[in-house]
């Protein structure tokens, strides 16, 4: 196709296999979409495209992916703001006609499974950073383990006592996001498969295998992309996450 259309914070370029999505910089664009810089979305990693009407006479684009296609939407669970959605473009209403051949191009080019789950992650995971600063804890990924360096001043006593933690990924069963922006405070949370305290503890502040998530302290922007390399890099077979209700109780090691 290679056409262009250029929304609201955002340009997408359609190709005859994927679509390239660039996001603007500057003051008004969500951090997140900053923070993801450019996605190339292959259109095996899509289930359907819609054209709506929005507010104040603008029309919206939106690419629905796969379930299991893209780690980053699997981590966000449907939690992510509907401004924030990467995969939804604003455009100004007199381009109504423009975005639904644009809609209808692509939806020409799904194959016969694309309301199927997908076999596997698709869409490359955003590079996220290294070293997170949440409220109780610094965490860190290299790639092949998360550590939690807790917070002397904002760690409870439960994590301060049992000290810094590290989870190997062979360790891991899943991952847990939940959005600092929801009700109450968010959390970063791994889902080991064996846990280290003996049970399963429901709060963050006192998980050892957590990070509480607040104001100012692992936003969206930094939190969402950390999370999805992490499932990202799990063995395939474990790339669920319970924010989902899809990781069933975790199995004994043999």
């Amino acid at each position: 196709m290679g056409d262009v259309l250029a929304g609201n914070h955002a340009v997408w370029e359609f190709d005859s296999d994927s679509v390239l999505i660039r996001f603007a910089r500057g003051m008004r664009t969500p951090r997140l979409w900053q923070a993801l810089g450019s996605r190339r979305i292959p259109l095996e990693a899509l289930s359907e495209v819609t054209v709506t009407a929005g507010k104040r006479n603008t029309v919206i684009l939106h690419a629905v992916p796969r379930p299991g296609a893209d780690p980053l939407m699997e981590a966000a669970a449907g939690q992510l703001r509907e401004a924030r959605d990467p995969y939804r473009l604003v455009l100004p209403g007199e381009r109504h006609p423009l975005a639904s051949a644009f809609a209808e191009a692509v939806r020409g080019q799904l194959g016969p499974d694309a309301a199927e789950p997908a076999p596997g992650f698709l869409v490359d995971v955003p590079e996220p950073q290294r070293n997170l600063k949440a409220s109780d804890a610094r965490v860190g990924f290299d790639g092949s383990a998360v550590t939690f360096h807790w917070s002397r001043t904002g760690a409870t006593g439960t994590k301060w006592k049992a000290g810094d933690q590290r989870y190997p990924l062979s360790e891991l069963g899943g991952v847990e996001w939940r959005s600092p922006e929801g009700p109450g405070d968010g959390h970063l949370r791994l889902l080991p498969l064996v846990p280290r305290d003996g049970g399963h503890e429901t709060r963050a502040d006192h998980d050892l295998a957590a990070a509480v998530l607040g104001t100012g302290h692992g936003a969206v922007h930094e939190s969402l992309p950390l999370a999805a390399a992490v499932l990202a890099a799990l063995p395939r077979g474990r790339r669920l996450t319970s924010a989902r209700g899809l990781l069933p109780a975790p199995p004994p090691l043999h």
